[in-house]
């Protein structure tokens, strides 16, 4: 009563191990995973040959098949000759059935024997003539395919088996194109160790349409020319700051990073309201150099890393997107919102109690701060008036803010108003620090416009004419302008 896996190669017969050669010698059948691989064809003489084929006739959905498989192999290795069971390829390169098997098998007291075979790999890095050794990722394009986004670094050269069908290239194709560019070059191989061997280069975006493409195809993509994955930048950052590296990031603490690290979120919000988008690729990512640089300090004192941090953000996006990682329901924003509190609440009950307020940063412009306030507190219940009574209530403000005596009481109701306003626009759904910031652009760019046409009546010289500027502004009205 046992299991013995046997590797089959990845399709040419002469490539089968002796090992594998001897042990399906000595047996009279043989149960294969599929039937569709070159080396059936080239098994001992007298082997009685099974296959699970019928099972991948009888469902489309490969956990089933699968699970099938799996149950049908346990049950045959019960007997009191036990089963040999075979497979394309290496057992334990990309087959899901050896998986299940060995996790089952030993919950069972079941033994296993594995007899190794030449996976695809070896063979379809012949076909490239590449070194395999060159930071290579190995994947399972059906997994690729149910990403949104690939799990590989593009820094590093990536092997995706089992791309067996026009359909799971394009599924991968949609995936690996939200890392790679379209025109990126990757390689199809085609039934790799075998005389119908075949290597396609295809741009990613015609990937789908190569004609070859069978259960034979491996795909191969290259590495970026330009670095461009998260870990190599780390490396990047962690040789300035290290032996050798650059005396200025030597010297920087998580402190004194801080002031260009607000100024670096502040430029980028610059880009957002201008809608640059060239901008914006370029200031996220000077921000993501201050993120990295604090990580890297951190590591250094030993007081986190950077997966420390990424796994942090992970569990929490995941554990607060139940209706998307878990069962939970949420087809509405309004849900999302409502779920989201409360998972909030729940994770603030296992810790010491506070004001909702407290998590409200301190460093928050004013305004944004101020609507930061007012948010949390209507998640209590507690809303300030909103519309026409809003409006009145500012208008209160001013008034008494022009009756003020002393400077004190001219602070206080000046700051009154500012939220009295700031509490009037959310109760118009208008985010009040974007619209400051509008409003700041838009005297920007109307004062620089009066700047230049003094210039330009003054002929052009670097002094400018204060007194011109003034008299363009006041001929063409107080508004701020388009």
């Amino acid at each position: 009563m046992a299991i013995t896996i046997v590797g089959l190669g990845p399709g040419d017969p002469a490539l089968l191990t002796r090992q594998a050669w001897d042990t399906l010698s000595d047996t009279d059948e043989v149960f294969l995973r599929t039937g569709q691989h070159p080396t059936v064809a080239g098994l001992p003489d007298g082997v009685v040959i099974h296959t699970f084929d019928s099972v991948y006739e009888q469902s489309g959905d490969f956990a089933d098949v699968y699970a099938a498989i799996t149950a049908r192999v346990l049950a045959l290795g019960r007997r009191p000759r036990g089963v040999v069971y075979a497979v394309p390829g290496h057992p334990l390169v990309g087959e899901g059935t050896v998986t299940a098997l060995l996790q089952q098998a030993t919950a069972e007291g079941q033994p296993v024997t594995i007899v190794a075979g030449l996976s695809f790999i070896g063979p379809v890095l012949t076909a490239l003539q590449i070194d395999g050794m060159d930071g290579l990722q190995v994947a399972d394009a059906l997994e690729v395919a149910l990403c949104v986004h690939p799990a590989l670094n593009p820094d590093a050269p990536a092997m995706l088996g089992q791309l067996y069908s026009r359909e799971v290239a394009g599924d991968v194709k949609l995936t690996l194109m939200n890392q790679y560019p379209d025109q990126h070059l990757v390689h199809l191989v085609h039934a790799a160790s075998t005389a119908e061997e075949q290597v396609d280069t295809v741009p990613l975006h015609a990937l789908d349409h190569c004609q070859s493409i069978g259960h034979l195809t491996t795909l191969y993509v290259p590495p970026l020319p330009q670095r461009s994955g998260f870990e190599g930048f780390q490396e990047t950052i962690a040789r300035l700051r290290g032996p050798g590296g650059c005396p200025w990031d030597q010297e920087q603490t998580h402190q004194s990073l801080g002031q260009g690290l607000l100024e670096e979120t502040a430029e980028v919000m610059d880009a957002l309201e201008a809608n640059d988008m060239d901008a914006l690729c370029e200031e996220l990512g000077d921000l993501l150099l201050h993120i990295v640089m604090q990580a890297q300090i951190a590591t250094e004192d030993g007081d986190f890393t950077a997966a420390d941090m990424i796994a942090g953000i992970e569990a929490k996006i995941r554990r607060r997107h139940p209706h998307v990682f878990g069962r939970a329901l949420a087809s509405t924003v309004e849900q999302v919102c409502a779920n989201w509190d409360a998972i909030k609440r729940r994770e603030r009950g296992l810790q010491e109690e506070r004001s909702v307020l407290e998590t409200v940063p301190a460093s928050l412009p004013a305004l944004a701060r101020a609507a930061a306030f007012l948010g949390k507190a209507a998640s209590c219940g507690v809303n300030l008036p909103g519309g026409d009574e809003a409006v009145a209530r500012a208008g209160e403000k001013v008034a008494v803010l022009l009756a003020a005596d002393t400077r004190e009481e001219q602070m206080r109701e000046m700051g009154d108003l500012l939220f009295a306003a700031v509490n009037w626009a959310r109760s118009q759904d208008v985010d009040a620090e974007s619209a400051l910031r509008s409003a700041n652009w838009r005297f920007q760019q109307r004062f620089l416009a009066f700047e230049a046409a003094a210039r330009e009546r003054a002929g052009g010289i670097s002094n400018l004419d204060v007194d011109e500027v003034k008299r363009l502004w006041r001929a063409a009205g107080p508004e701020l302008g388009a």
